[in-house]
């Protein structure tokens, strides 16, 4: 028996027909929804953890196998063993683990496949690649069709702000997305913006006073959850 039949084998021991019952509901997977379709077997998050620490020499071929998965705690399982071997990985192969990544992202499909890999992949792999060349591709991400992509480009930046206090790609991208009509982009964009502001509030306020007034209302209480009570309210009712 092959490393991923193994690898298969042990996932469906920890199968919880309740729990994936319930991922049903919690990852939209309804028709129309944003995770039509998907399928899961009902495994907690640490046990895929534990699972993709144990096969984290899993080879290309298999990870390909693995990651255009029916099942969502698969896809995260190899996901998990991307990261897993990035941090481990010299540049060279970084360079291949991106590019999987980027070739790959028709089934990082999502938001949890998105915000668990996004900025530990591609983020950190651009991260000290300042070039418009190199960062390119989230600006052409944003523009993409596909709703999983444009999560994509503006969550791998969460490497930028945190690892080096860089903001000008998030904002950047951010006005890009800042209408952006779905929901979970909105939900992203206010996430990035507040972790801007939670190292440098001059930044995110100055982004803020020129948007604030006709940004979506998701994306703006998402940015401003964690200022004092009365400016928040003073954004919300646009006299700031």
């Amino acid at each position: 028996m092959n490393q991923l039949s193994i690898l298969k084998k042990q996932i469906r021991s920890h199968a919880d027909p309740i729990r994936a019952k319930n991922s049903l509901w919690f990852f939209k997977t309804g028709k129309g929804d944003y995770g039509e379709g998907d399928k899961f077997f009902g495994l907690k998050v640490p046990d895929c953890r534990k699972i993709s620490k144990l096969f984290k020499d899993l080879d290309y071929p298999e990870l390909d196998e693995l990651i255009r998965s029916k099942y969502h705690e698969e896809r995260l399982i190899a996901l998990f063993i991307l990261v897993l071997k990035f941090d481990k990985a010299d540049e060279k192969e970084r360079a291949k683990i991106y590019k999987f990544y980027l070739a790959h992202t028709k089934w990082i499909n999502n938001w949890d496949l998105v915000d668990q890999s996004a900025p530990r992949i591609l983020g950190k792999y651009l991260l000290g690649r300042t070039s418009e060349k190199d960062r390119g591709i989230l600006f052409k991400l944003a523009k993409s069709k596909s709703l999983w992509e444009r999560r994509i480009t503006i969550i791998s930046t969460l490497a930028f702000i945190k690892l080096a206090d860089e903001y000008e790609t998030t904002l950047a991208l951010a006005e890009i997305l800042l209408h952006d009509k779905h929901d979970l982009i909105q939900k992203a964009v206010g996430w990035m913006l507040r972790e801007v502001g939670n190292r440098s509030i001059p930044a995110e306020s100055a982004f803020l006073k020129k948007h604030y007034k006709t940004m979506p209302r998701t994306a703006l209480r998402y940015a401003i959850e964690k200022f004092p009570e009365e400016i928040r309210q003073g954004y919300l009712r646009g006299n700031i």
